[in-house]
């Protein structure tokens, strides 16, 4: 019944989730004609550099497609920008078993959409293909031309480094405050290109424009997760089933504190999180049984754990302050004083069963507003938590299912 109820729910996530993933944001773009056509542009976030992209003339209007052979330049508003430029690139691998033993670069020219990193007196391009990284720059609408980076082949055991891109930039980018100390010093990544080339832009008095995205400085949270627990367990004795016990659904309490930490790339969209929890279930079934005194079993079921979900979560974002999430989740159980007892009529025990730690599985879909409210379904897979009996019976064999399904409701401190 649980897995029923959440395959209706997941079929209807999916639905809204593909749905919302299509978004369009502000931006532009300059076609051949050097017509500038403001527009919605669908922002994937581009890891590649791309050779194509969808954009809508109004939020109501067909998607459309536009490619490199077309459009001069485009943006997303305040996000990125992309222009067309015949360059010359050097496409030589860095992987060591593929190195050339040529320290020079091998130049091919290519047609090429390059991300604009700086806009300044100077400006700063990247182009990323898969593995393949490289910077271009150009200095006061000059051509655009390659910083040279090349790692080569010496032995079969060690390579090494064409750095002439620091040359490049000595002979290019002249500032009485840089030191050739400053330059020797400069690796070939983006972290240490674009703060130079601002620098260079003070240095000439002129304003740059850094396209780089501000990441979310805040990257843990802390929340209270109360949470509305539906469980069900069931006993399975055999061969002789005369203490298999279904126990049904029950709505439980619960409660957790939850640790995200927000891997700051790809805009944010992972964490990992982890979430002591508590919750118990008990409940109690009273049976028909010939062979008992009395004629009354009862079976009583307390159940009492502590779990560490540890999860990885992923988030879509919907709009600026909401966003969906999905995680899946593995759950470390450390129990904490749980017992089955039959029990006769009269109160007198008939046989108790230990319960086990048993770790598990758990998938979850949820909502966040403002960073601050979430609301998550979560589904707990079945666990077998029934350990050796306290008596013992000839080729008698016991099992159990033990699920839930939460409601959870999410409150950040910060």
């Amino acid at each position: 019944m649980i897995r029923k109820k959440l395959l209706w729910v997941l079929t209807i996530f999916l639905s809204f989730n593909c749905y919302s993933q299509i978004s369009f944001e502000k931006g532009y773009f300059i076609d051949n004609t050097n017509q500038r056509v403001n527009c919605l542009i669908k922002n994937v976030d581009w890891k590649n550099n791309p050779t194509e992209f969808k954009y809508k003339l109004s939020e109501n209007s067909e998607v459309i497609k536009a490619t490199i052979k077309t459009i001069k330049e485009f943006g997303v508003n305040n996000i990125s920008k992309y222009i067309r430029s015949s360059v010359n690139i050097d496409r030589s691998s860095d992987i060591f078993n593929n190195l050339s033993n040529d320290k020079n670069p091998i130049f091919q020219n290519k047609t090429l959409f390059l991300k604009v990193l700086v806009e300044g007196k100077a400006n700063l391009y990247q182009y990323v293909n898969n593995r393949l990284r490289r910077y271009f720059f150009n200095k006061d609408n000059s051509n655009i031309e390659q910083l040279i980076f090349k790692r080569y082949k010496i032995t079969e055991k060690n390579n090494g480094e064409n750095n002439r891109f620091r040359q490049q930039l000595w002979i290019n980018l002249k500032c009485p405050n840089f030191k050739i100390s400053k330059i020797k010093n400069l690796v070939y990544t983006k972290s240490d290109l674009v703060p130079f080339f601002i620098k260079y832009s003070e240095c000439q008095n002129n304003e740059s424009i850094s396209f780089e995205p501000k990441q979310k400085l805040d990257l843990f949270n802390l929340t209270i997760r109360p949470r509305l627990n539906n469980s069900s367990f069931k006993i399975l004795n055999s061969p002789f089933n005369l203490r298999s016990t279904d126990f049904g659904n029950k709505v439980g309490l619960g409660i957790g504190v939850e640790a995200e930490f927000i891997i700051p790339f790809n805009k944010n969209k992972l964490a990992i999180a982890v979430e002591p929890t508590y919750q118990s279930f008990k409940s109690k079934k009273t049976t028909s049984v010939t062979t008992v005194s009395g004629g009354i079993l009862n079976s009583n079921f307390n159940y009492n754990s502590i779990e560490i979900p540890l999860s990885l979560r992923h988030y879509f974002f919907i709009k600026k302050n909401s966003k969906i999430f999905i995680n899946a989740s593995y759950i470390f159980d450390f129990g904490s004083n749980s017992s089955i007892e039959f029990t006769r009529n009269d109160g007198s025990l008939l046989n108790s069963i230990d319960i086990e730690k048993k770790n598990n599985t758990a998938f979850g879909i949820g909502y966040k507003q403002n960073d601050r409210y979430s609301l998550e379904l979560r589904y707990i897979t079945k666990k077998d938590i029934i350990g050796l009996t306290t008596f013992n019976a000839a080729g008698t064999t016991w099992n159990s299912e033990y699920e839930t399904l939460s409601i959870i409701f999410g409150f950040s401190l910060f």
